[in-house]
């Protein structure tokens, strides 16, 4: 075990290291697992090390399976996710005003000021975390298998409708939340999607142009992961969010009902779309390159 863990690459091994310690620590020192009423204040410091320590180790992982990986292709590439991942997730914030499909518990501890620079911190792993665990899925050989299926129409022509629908769908969800906010995983993809295409952005329809699905199921298999281990390490830490979701609030796994993680499916194409509009606006054209699914 010892000699494995040796090969394994040092950012790998550093990961594992921050996995395992601030684990423990989210869930131990928060007082939850031994039924406190009063749990300690633990997480808004420990989530931000627990997810770079998940990211640098399934980083890690793809270059073991490809000899490769975002860090060792462009570290300041791979640095530049954490800076856009925070801005990012704080879109999705401000739409949860109008929502409110989730709340934080232990948010009355903290001034704004501070609220603001622990979220942003924490925030900013969502997408290192996502597309490393994508890559990873990339490498599975069912999804390698995908090169060759179904061709859609071209992107070209599905642009505009596709761009009015999501308009369309992001004004349902901010008039009637209650009913409409299952849009908030989509809409955003569809509005963003059409501008990356007329703008020669990478996309993912121009793939599904080609019947490549590689880069649809890497994403879905890899944000589907992360939202099980966001749930998870959630659980039983302290701050944590919760979820007030209507008509679907049934049969949770951890605190997530069983039906809100298809949310995380159209999540990751979102977070994809967005990323290639970004890197587009920088003229960045080589980061179509860096993100490899």
């Amino acid at each position: 075990m010892l000699l494995l863990f040796s090969r394994f690459p040092i950012h790998g091994q550093l990961g594992l290291l921050l996995v395992l310690i601030f684990w423990i620590l989210n869930w131990s020192l928060s007082g939850l697992l031994q039924g406190s009423p009063n749990p300690t204040l633990t997480s808004h410091a420990g989530f931000f090390p627990l997810w770079l320590g998940y990211s640098l180790t399934v980083d890690a992982l793809v270059f073991c399976r490809k000899g490769h990986s975002m860090l060792s292709r462009n570290y300041k590439a791979y640095i530049q996710l954490f800076l856009v991942s925070c801005p990012v997730w704080w879109l999705f914030e401000l739409i949860n005003w109008r929502t409110g499909n989730w709340l934080y518990q232990g948010r009355d501890s903290f001034s704004n000021l501070q609220y603001f620079l622990f979220a942003s911190i924490s925030f900013s792993t969502v997408i290192p975390a996502v597309f490393g665990t994508a890559e990873l899925s990339s490498t599975f050989n069912w999804i390698k298998r995908a090169k060759s299926g179904f061709k859609i129409a071209s992107c070209q022509t599905l642009s505009i409708p596709m761009f009015i629908i999501g308009w369309c769908m992001l004004g349902l969800m901010l008039w009637k939340p209650r009913y409409c906010f299952p849009f908030v995983w989509i809409s955003v993809h569809f509005i963003i999607e059409p501008l990356n295409i007329w703008l020669g952005n990478g996309t993912l329809l121009r793939r599904l142009e080609k019947g490549d699905w590689r880069t649809i199921y890497a994403l879905a298999t890899g944000c589907l992961i992360c939202g099980f281990f966001w749930e998870m390490w959630n659980f039983y830490s302290y701050p944590k969010w919760v979820y007030q979701i209507p008509f679907v609030g049934f049969f949770k796994v951890f605190e997530m009902p069983i039906l809100g993680y298809g949310g995380y499916i159209p999540f990751s194409f979102e977070l994809f779309a967005i990323y290639h509009l970004f890197a587009g606006f920088l003229k960045q054209k080589d980061n179509e390159r860096f993100i490899q699914l």
